[in-house]
């Protein structure tokens, strides 16, 4: 099956952003993307790869690890 390509108004929707931060992902080139002329597009396996890098998975701590501080 073919890895559509989204365009940054899509990205956008997929990651719960206003299209300012996939263009600024863009611009800073902290994501891969196409260049299809003049227009940027994204493929939707980048996009699934980005978030799950930027996953940040809860912490588990044992009971009597923490100390107080006060």
């Amino acid at each position: 099956m073919a890895d559509p390509l989204l365009d940054v108004k899509e990205v956008a929707e997929r990651l719960g952003t206003t299209v300012r931060f996939p263009r600024r992902l863009v611009e800073e080139r902290r994501i891969e993307y196409v260049k299809v002329g003049r227009h940027v597009r994204i493929r939707e396996s980048v996009v699934a790869e980005y978030i799950a890098e930027h996953t940040v998975h809860p912490v588990t701590v044992r009971p009597g690890v923490l100390r107080r501080v006060a």
